[in-house]
């Protein structure tokens, strides 16, 4: 089934305490978390992903570091997700070791193709909507840029960028095997029925495929 993903955002979160937007996320249907801090510094970064590794291990839900890699070897983390301008994927690898996750961002059918060289364990195909939460892109994919790069790609594609309710199943349509969100949950002011909202979409997808895939082997 496809997988629904947080990437958190501080900011959007406001005055509530990180962890209690994640595990409420979690309760929801989240099944993986994406520890996103711009602005703060190594110490703050460690700290906080070390809080949260506490709390999502006992569940078996993975937290992955945005961008650095050396926090994610301090706390332990289950993986990284890097962009075209952080560490390149060869290093990361090299220094996580080969059962870690490792995300990376695509923007361009350039990026898509360079990364089939990889053993990545996904690929951000990012935006596939645009979105304010991220602005240094280099433009939306769309849902035929997403479909093309489904054709085009031997790995999981996750789609991130503008995806809300309304949207999920035209994303998955295109073939991503996840989705990712940030807004959709942390400026949400529930975010276990934000997250349950996403999960029953990806719920009803998956049902009816399996249906008509029934129906096609009668």
């Amino acid at each position: 089934m496809p997988w629904l993903y947080l990437v958190t955002d501080r900011e959007l979160i406001g005055n509530r305490p990180l962890e209690e937007v994640v595990l409420e996320a979690v309760r929801g249907g989240v099944k993986m978390v994406q520890l996103r801090e711009k602005r703060a510094s190594t110490r703050q970064y460690v700290e906080l992903a070390e809080r949260l590794h506490a709390l999502l291990r006992p569940l078996g839900v993975p937290l992955i570091i945005n961008d650095r890699v050396d926090v994610a070897l301090a706390v332990g983390a289950e993986g990284v997700h890097i962009g075209q301008q952080d560490m390149p994927y060869e290093h990361a690898r090299r220094l996580l070791g080969p059962e870690a996750i490792i995300g990376l961002s695509v923007e361009s059918m350039e990026e898509l193709a360079e990364a089939e060289a990889y053993e990545v364990s996904y690929l951000s195909i990012s935006p596939v909507f645009p979105t304010p939460t991220k602005t240094d892109t280099k433009g939306a994919w769309g849902l035929e840029g997403l479909a093309e790069a489904r054709r085009r790609s031997r790995h999981r594609l996750v789609a991130i960028g503008g995806i809300g309710p309304h949207n999920v199943r035209l994303v998955l349509e295109a073939g991503a095997n996840g989705i990712a969100v940030v807004s959709a949950i942390c400026a949400a002011p529930d975010p276990r029925e934000a997250a349950q909202a996403l999960q029953r979409e990806i719920e009803r997808f998956e049902t009816e495929r399996a249906s008509w895939r029934g129906e096609q082997q009668r």
